[in-house]
């Protein structure tokens, strides 16, 4: 045999001895996989060489396992072969391939907000953004005024509900318990925050509990302390009418509001533990504001509200029906239901806006408000300007800029006008241009939007009268009362004018009239504060 011969024989030995290991290795997993339970495949014993088979110098047939052959291809494979990078790692790769990947899942929503006028604007919003945000992302898109007195409004068309939605509130969860028909108002709220600065105006001594057993009067830190505190107890108490289930009639009950629950007294004016009944719980209830009338549901009153369960969607035989006797009567029971319920969170949500202002920097631009301290009386007659302290004086000085206006307006319409409008006419149509003037609605379309924007002292509207084509009228709130004053156009030196108080002061248009009353008071039960706004989204 030279040294190019294969010993096969010895070749033979060695395939021998390592499937008798890979064998051993099957049996071992096999015995593995059954639980404990002996299944080794039976391998018949090798036979030894013996010396004429050594002698044999032919090929014999052999039967070489696959799985041995898919093993020692395996284990070879990755020393054998260089490492490659792949230049195309995203069509391999299901993570970061866009095609080959699962789409990915956003946790955004869609939600629609709806304005006045009946427009519409669809915003992506996360399922964390509250109601504030929302307002602040609404104003930002609209170019709306950020006085912080935007909120968003929960309305029910079916059930005829409102309410608005409270700063803190996650909007996306309030519309998880909304029914299809309903939606969301971007609407102006005044009165939103209002008891926080004039809370003996929301909260009647008769009707708090509390300052009753007090001796003397209650200041209005301690009537706040006293709801906000969560170790507190205090108490709203008083008559409402509440609608027997299932039948158009009312039932006149004494009341008790605590954190507990609303309560109805079984005995009359008794609170004695025995004589009181849960009517509604404040956890899992919001509530609203009854839009329909009180010919829709028989009421004794127009003052009505509605306590509503969070799980109700348009059931109305879960909802507690409840009217009040006068506006103030509702008010107080309404902001007493919401600090019970919210407490300290709703004092925190109203320091927020004041934080910001306080936090911004002396180069930032200043934020614009539309309060009363925003407009201040001039006298730039002499070098430097100065502000007017004196109301007469301020008067005056209003009536003879009126007069300089006017006469400046007349010279220029001698010498050739360069508008093309007149003058005379431009002081008829320039206030329609202002947010506060709202054209040709009724009266009782008026009264809504007061009501819908919180009934603060000072929230105003102008409109064209009904009565005359040639007049307008004023629409002020004052004590949650709203009244009305025409404003007459009189002739002077062939220039028309206006005036509300029968021509004692006169006016060139209708902004300088209200940019007067939101400077002085005059006729008016107060200033002019807070204008009632529509917004187009």
């Amino acid at each position: 045999m030279t040294d190019d011969d294969v010993d096969l024989e010895q070749l033979v030995n060695d395939m021998n001895s390592s499937m008798e290991s890979v064998y051993s290795t099957q049996a071992d997993t096999a015995l593995i996989l059954n639980n404990g339970h002996s299944h080794r495949r039976h391998t018949p014993p090798l036979l030894p060489s013996s010396p004429s088979r050594e002698k044999l110098r032919h090929s014999q047939p052999m039967h070489i396992q696959a799985v041995r052959c898919l093993q020692e291809a395996h284990r070879l494979r990755p020393a054998s072969l260089p490492a490659i990078p792949n230049p195309f790692p995203e069509l391999c790769s299901p993570a970061g391939s866009p095609v080959l990947s699962p789409l990915q899942t956003s946790d955004n929503h869609i939600v629609k907000v709806w304005s006045e006028d009946g427009a519409g604007k669809v915003l992506e919003i996360p399922a964390d953004m509250t109601a504030r945000d929302v307002c602040q992302l609404l104003v930002y898109k609209s170019h709306c005024l950020d006085d912080n007195a935007w909120s968003l409004v929960e309305h029910h068309p079916v059930l005829g509900l409102e309410r608005c939605l409270e700063d803190h509130e996650l909007v996306v969860q309030v519309q998880a318990s909304m029914s299809s028909d309903s939606k969301f108002l971007f609407r102006k709220n005044y009165a939103k925050y209002e008891f926080f600065r004039n809370p003996l105006n929301f909260f009647p001594e008769q009707m708090v509990a509390w300052c009753q057993e007090s001796e003397g009067s209650i200041s209005p830190s301690q009537l706040l302390q006293n709801f906000l505190n969560s170790s507190s107890c205090p108490e709203i108490q008083g008559y409402l009418y509440v609608k027997e289930p299932g039948r158009r009639s009312w039932k006149k009950l004494y009341m008790f509001l605590r954190r507990s629950g609303l309560y109805y007294s079984t005995k009359g004016t008794s609170k004695e533990p025995r004589h009181l009944q849960l009517l509604s719980d404040l956890e899992d209830s919001n509530i609203f504001t009854i839009i329909t009338g009180r010919k829709l549901h028989n009421a004794p009153a127009d003052y009505q509200f509605c306590i509503k369960p969070s799980k109700v969607r348009s059931d109305c035989k879960e909802l507690k029906m409840l009217c009040a006797e006068d506006e103030q009567s509702r008010t107080c029971w309404m902001t007493a239901f919401r600090l019970l319920k919210y407490g300290i969170v709703l004092y925190q949500s109203y320091n927020v806006p004041q934080q910001r202002k306080s936090n911004l920097s002396p180069f930032s631009a200043p934020v614009r408000s539309v309060s009363e301290n925003s407009l201040v009386a001039m006298d730039f007659s002499g070098r430097t300007g100065r502000v007017i302290d004196n109301p007469v004086e301020a008067q005056s000085a209003a009536l003879e800029e009126g007069q300089t206006w006017r006469k400046r307006s007349q010279r220029m319409n001698v010498l050739g006008s360069p508008s093309p409008l007149h003058p005379s006419s431009l002081s008829t149509v320039i206030h329609r241009t202002q947010v506060w003037f709202h054209g040709r609605i009724m009266r009782e379309e008026a009264h809504k939007m007061i009501i819908q924007q919180g009934q603060v002292d000072g929230l105003f509207l102008l409109r064209d009268s009904q009565s005359n084509p040639k007049a307008f009228v004023l629409t002020l709130c004052h004590h949650q009362k709203i009244k009305h004053f025409q404003i007459l156009p009189c002739e002077e030196d062939g220039q028309v004018l206006f005036s509300l108080d029968d021509g004692a002061t006169k006016f060139t248009d209708l902004i300088h009239l209200v940019e007067f009353y939101q400077l002085n008071r005059g006729v008016l039960p107060s200033k002019l504060k807070h204008p009632c706004t529509a917004v187009a989204l």
